[in-house]
C-alpha cells in the first residue's frame, strides 16, 4: 500500500480561504477510497485542533529551534487521518492562515511556512509520528515549496509531487529569510531557489520535486508563456517533462443539491425549479435582495482580487444594472473593492446584495439559488465554483482561461443541440467582455427550453475526483 503524506496549508472544513482547502479534503478522500494509506499535514491555526475528530497527540518535531506537538485526528465526518503541527508561537493568532484580522500578510509569514515546510520533511521521514514513513510527499503551493528542497539533502528520501494552485503566489522573500531558514549555501543561485535576487519558495518546489503538477491541462499551457509564467516561464519550459495538468475535482458527497444540509431547501434534476426558488428565496432575504423572482439573480462568491476580475464587475455595474438582474455577492479580499461594492449595494437597495465573509451555508444557498454564476477571471489555474454551479442547475459565466475553458462549454445552437453545452464564455478580460458574456446569459435564461437543456447537461456531468485521483495515483 502506497504510504503518502499529502501537505497543505489549508484544509475544509478545518480552515479555508480558496479552493485549495476543498482539494485537500476532496483529494485524499478519494485516494483513501483506491487504497493509499494517506496522512494529510497542516499547521494548527486557532481553533483548528478543536474541530479534529478524536484528536491525540501523538509525538513532537523540533526544527529550527521550533517545537511542534503532532495531533493525530480525523477529518470531521471522514476517515482521512489529518497530522496538525501545533506551535502556538507561529499558527495560534487570530485572523486567517496569512492575514491578520485586518487582511494584512502576518509579517513572518516566510519563517512560519518555512519552519512547517522543515517539520513536514521531518514527518515524512518518519520523526515525531511513531515511526511512519512516507514513499511520497504531495506538496501543495509556495507555503509547502521548501519540502521537497529538504528532502533532496536525504538519502534514500521519499518522492515529491509539488501542485501549482496558483503560480501568482510565489512566496517570495528577501535574503534574510534564506539564511535564517539556515538553507545550503550552494541554493542560493539561479539554479536554485534564488529568483532575481529573492528565495522563492515556489521556485523550490518546482526545482526540488520529481513531477510537477498543475490543476488544470489549459493552466499546464499557459503558464509555459510569458503572460501567464509569472517570471517562473523559461524554468518551467525547461521541466515541462515533469509537469502535467489534471484537472481538480469536487466533493460530490459535500456539493450535492439532493442532500446539501446547508440549503433551504434539496432538489433533484426532477424539481430543480421548485428548489432553486426555495434557495433564491432565502438569498435574497439574507442579502436583503428584494423577493423577486423575475430577475435573473447572479451569484459571485469568493476573493475580491484582480485574478478575479471582481473590479471588472465594479466597472461594469452602470450598465449592468441596466438589465433586470440582481446581483448576490459573498466575497472578501480587496480593501477598496469590499468599499465600492458596499457602496454600490447602498445605492441600489434591494437590486445588490453584499456580504464580505466567510460563509459557507450561504455559499452553497447562492450556488443553489442563483440563475447566473459569474466568474470573470483574469486567470484560473481551475476554478471549482463553476463545478459547484452546474451541479446546482446555475448556468456559470465565465472567461475563458485556464480551468474555466476546460470546464465549462459555451452555448452555441450547436452544443445545444448536441447537449454539451453548460454556460456561457467569453473572451475578453474588461467590462466590455463582461457585458456581453452576461447579456448573453440573460437572454439564455429567459428561454426555459435551453435553460433545461444547460441545467440537464451540468447536472449530469461527473466531476467526481475518482478520474483525477487515478491520474494522482499513477504518478504516486
Amino acid at each position: 500500500m502506497t504510504r503518502l503524506l499529502f501537505a497543505a496549508s489549508e484544509v475544509v472544513p478545518l480552515a479555508k480561504t480558496g479552493g485549495l482547502a476543498d482539494v485537500a479534503a476532496a483529494l485524499p478522500s478519494a485516494l483513501v477510497g483506491l487504497g493509499v494509506d494517506v496522512r494529510i499535514v497542516m499547521p494548527a491555526y486557532r481553533g483548528t485542533l478543536a474541530r479534529l475528530a478524536d484528536a491525540t497527540r501523538i509525538g513532537e518535531v523540533i526544527v529550527l529551534g521550533q517545537v511542534f506537538t503532532v495531533w493525530q485526528g480525523r477529518l470531521p465526518g471522514a476517515e482521512t487521518l489529518v497530522w496538525l503541527l501545533d506551535c502556538p508561537l507561529l499558527y495560534d493568532r487570530e485572523g486567517d492562515p496569512y492575514h491578520d484580522a485586518r487582511h494584512q500578510p502576518w509579517p513572518d509569514n516566510a519563517w512560519r511556512f518555512g519552519c512547517f515546510s522543515a517539520a513536514v520533511a521531518r514527518l515524512a521521514l518518519g520523526e515525531g509520528n511513531g515511526g511512519w514513513r512516507a514513499d511520497t510527499v504531495h506538496c501543495n503551493d509556495w507555503q509547502t515549496g521548501l519540502v521537497p528542497a529538504w528532502l533532496s539533502q536525504q538519502t534514500p528520501r521519499p518522492r515529491c509531487v509539488y501542485t501549482i494552485h496558483n503560480l501568482a503566489y510565489a512566496g517570495q522573500f528577501g535574503r534574510e529569510t534564506f539564511d535564517a531558514l539556515e538553507l545550503p549555501s550552494a541554493w542560493w543561485s539561479p539554479e536554485g531557489v534564488e529568483f532575481y535576487g529573492q528565495l522563492s519558495f515556489m521556485k523550490a518546489g518546482l526545482v526540488f520535486s520529481d513531477v510537477i503538477t498543475t490543476v488544470s491541462p489549459s493552466y499546464a499551457r499557459e503558464i509555459l508563456t510569458p503572460e501567464f509564467g509569472c517570471g517562473l516561464d523559461g524554468l518551467l519550459r525547461s521541466v515541462s517533462g515533469k509537469l502535467h495538468g489534471i484537472l481538480n475535482g469536487i466533493d460530490t458527497t459535500v456539493w450535492d443539491p439532493e442532500l446539501d444540509p446547508l440549503l433551504a431547501q434539496n432538489y433533484t434534476l426532477a424539481d430543480v425549479a421548485v428548489g432553486k426558488r426555495a434557495n433564491r428565496h432565502a438569498v435574497q432575504a439574507a442579502l436583503g435582495l428584494a423577493i423577486d423572482d423575475n430577475a435573473t439573480l447572479i451569484g459571485m462568491v469568493g476573493r475580491m482580487t484582480e485574478q478575479k476580475g471582481t473590479d471588472l464587475v465594479l466597472a461594469a455595474l452602470p450598465e449592468l444594472l441596466k438589465l433586470p438582474i440582481q446581483l448576490a455577492v459573498l466575497a472578501s479580499g480587496d480593501k477598496t473593492q469590499e468599499a465600492a461594492f458596499i457602496a454600490a449595494a447602498e445605492s441600489a437597495p434591494g437590486r445588490i446584495g453584499v456580504r464580505m465573509a466567510y460563509d459557507e451555508p450561504l455559499a452553497h444557498r447562492i450556488e443553489a439559488g442563483a440563475d447566473l454564476f459569474l466568474m470573470p477571471s483574469r486567470f484560473e489555474p481551475c476554478g471549482l465554483n463553476q463545478m459547484y454551479s452546474q451541479r446546482y442547475g446555475t448556468i456559470p459565466v465565465v472567461r475563458r482561461v485556464g480551468g474555466l475553458a476546460d470546464t465549462v462549454v459555451d452555448t452555441t445552437q450547436a452544443t445545444l443541440q448536441e447537449h454539451r453545452a453548460t454556460g456561457v464564455v467569453f473572451e475578453s478580460a474588461d467590462a466590455a467582455g463582461l457585458l456581453y458574456g452576461v447579456r448573453r446569459a440573460v437572454q439564455l435564461v429567459q428561454n426555459t427550453a435551453a435553460r433545461a437543456v444547460l441545467q440537464t447537461t451540468g447536472m449530469t456531468r461527473d466531476y467526481s475526483w475518482s478520474r483525477s485521483a487515478q491520474e494522482y495515483l499513477q504518478f504516486y
